[in-house]
């Protein structure tokens, strides 16, 4: 068996580019030929190949141009049409219009599964264009696997494909969080609960709701929101207008070597994201590895809610409401260990790395 993992962008930072490199470095572990086939998001002008042990490799093609949130790389269709038949299997990630569009013209005649991320929900011009050939696409695939039941369940374009579908949650390895690099961060907040919240500042992320939020939390709570993005000044706006300079710290850029440390140190993790688009959050599975305990939303459609089992690894609540969080936030809080545990334990049942490769596999084997 010969797999390529198609679509998405090098380097690798979001999280369906996170998926297929998990995909592709797990599967040749295990002896699988398998490489990953994606788009240039540096500005390189060559094709680079990029070797992972005997059996794997990350292929990379220049991209001409970026176009609504696209990566425009023509050579995609040229490389894939020239090596099409080296290949059993093609797992293509959606949504990647490129990499469908290098699907279709390829002449590929094996077997395609298609892994359903999201639904294209921000372009929905793009979609008006694109929808004929995410239609051949969702006819194409023997198998069309999803992250969470609730999104494959919820999607109105995977409706008429349902018996063809099934859910593989995604899967990582356990973050381990450096001892000192953990400690140093707690005595710069000695004495507070430490709140964590990680993502682009973008509006969909809900960050504002948040920043009201505590003002409704004693003063004891200190919030902590890491990442960069087109929000930053307003965030800083708000917390001037609402007094929090000293309650709310926005950190800018994590560095991937700190993150763990971060995660190590704060009472609780927060993802108060407001839209669909924000469909499964793999950070929530990193705060569930280092035992900490979540407060998340229940976004209609997503898959969110379903990896943060309410009740169970912390507390689900309603988008864009500052005083539920409030309360969610203290409830966790005090009661850490319960639901750190907790979150632990589903993250070993649920949402191990070796178990997503696992049920890849068998579904590469048997569909």
């Amino acid at each position: 068996m010969k797999v390529l993992q198609l679509g998405k962008f090098y380097p690798i930072r979001g999280g369906v580019e996170k998926v297929e490199a998990s995909l592709t470095e797990g599967l040749s572990a295990r002896g699988v030929d398998c490489d990953m086939l994606c788009a240039s998001f540096d500005g390189a002008k060559e094709m680079r190949v990029i070797p992972l042990g005997r059996h794997g490799r990350i292929l990379v093609v220049p991209t001409l141009l970026k176009a609504a949130g696209t990566m425009i790389a023509p050579k995609m269709i040229g490389w894939l049409r020239k090596h099409q038949a080296e290949y059993d299997i093609i797992h293509i990630h959606h949504p990647d219009p490129m990499a469908a569009l290098a699907l279709r013209l390829s002449g590929f005649r094996g077997r395609v599964i298609l892994h359903w991320h999201s639904d294209i929900l921000s372009q929905r011009f793009l979609l008006l264009f694109f929808k004929p050939l995410q239609n051949w696409l969702i006819r194409r695939a023997e198998k069309i696997v999803g992250t969470t039941p609730v999104y494959v369940r919820e999607s109105p374009h995977l409706a008429h494909a349902q018996a063809k579908c099934t859910a593989v949650p995604i899967g990582i390895e356990p973050l381990q969080p450096d001892p000192q690099r953990t400690a140093a961060i707690r005595s710069r907040f000695a004495g507070k609960k430490l709140i964590l919240s990680i993502g682009r500042l973008v509006p969909y992320k809900g960050y504002p709701y948040l920043i009201e939020a505590m003002k409704l939390l004693p003063e004891d709570y200190h919030l902590v929101i890491g990442g960069t993005g087109p929000l930053r000044e307003q965030l800083e706006k708000q917390i001037q207008a609402l007094n929090l300079q000293n309650r709310v710290t926005l950190t800018g850029y994590i560095d991937d070597a700190d993150i763990p440390a971060w995660f190590g140190a704060c009472d609780c993790f927060v993802l108060t994201s407001t839209m669909k688009t924000e469909a499964f959050g793999i950070v929530q599975l990193e705060a569930m590895s280092c035992h900490k305990p979540i407060v998340a939303t229940r976004i209609p459609g997503s898959g969110v809610a379903w990896v943060n089992e309410d009740g169970v690894s912390g507390r689900n609540v309603t988008p864009g409401k500052p005083e539920e969080y409030a309360a969610a936030i203290q409830e966790v809080t005090a009661n850490s260990e319960k639901f750190g545990e907790s979150a632990y334990l589903r993250y070993l049942n649920c949402f191990t790395r070796n178990q997503m490769i696992e049920t890849i596999l068998e579904i590469y084997e048997n569909s």
